[in-house]
């Protein structure tokens, strides 16, 4: 189903250890409008999304674990070469003590992830406005990151994220166009 190149979507940079900022990207790596959340809501949702968009959902949820992989790289590299001091200093102390520098699904608050951030109602259209609205709220999310660091070599990383949720936003709103037109059809039998 699906071929893997050994390489990242779009290149990821970091200039400098930072493991507050590794922090604050932990919101798109286990958080509710994060790249997980968003890969397995797509992806579980498919199986009851009408024949006409279930592409879409299958593309755009394999695509979200891509994005995944590039948080989690940003994140190994703002912390690979932090101290134990630097990511207590950055808020990171109780994920330190429970896990060393490896990845684990939180939200930035450190709160774990939990399958209550999948959203199916088994309706497409309120699907698709749930899908919607994950991705505006991954794109506020991408560009207040943006906002938060200086660093020029990780903003660009995050200003590709924001992007892909831009137009992932705007393929869901044309699936609903679709889908509302298909309810709209006179069916003769």
């Amino acid at each position: 189903m699906w071929i893997y190149e050994k390489k990242l979507q779009y290149p990821v940079r970091v200039s400098k250890c930072d493991p507050r900022m590794a922090k604050f990207l932990l919101e798109q790596y286990g958080g509710a409008d994060g790249e997980l959340a968003a890969a397995l809501r797509y992806l579980n949702q498919r199986y009851t999304i009408p024949p006409k968009v279930v592409g879409l959902l299958t593309d755009i949820g394999t695509e979200e674990f891509a994005h995944l992989e590039m948080i989690a790289t940003m994140v190994y590299k703002l912390t690979k070469d932090a101290t134990p001091d630097q990511m207590r200093e950055a808020g990171l102390g109780d994920h330190y003590v429970n896990h060393d520098k490896a990845l684990f699904y939180s939200n930035a608050a450190g709160v774990p992830w939990t399958a209550t951030y999948i959203q199916a109602k088994g309706d497409p259209i309120a699907d698709l406005y749930e899908d919607i609205a994950a991705e505006e709220k991954a794109r506020a999310t991408y560009q207040w990151l943006i906002d938060m660091t200086d660093d020029v070599d990780l903003q660009d990383g995050l200003k590709f994220l924001r992007e892909r949720e831009v137009i992932h936003s705007q393929r869901f709103r044309e699936a609903v166009e679709i889908l509302k037109e298909e309810q709209g059809r006179k069916k003769f039998f």
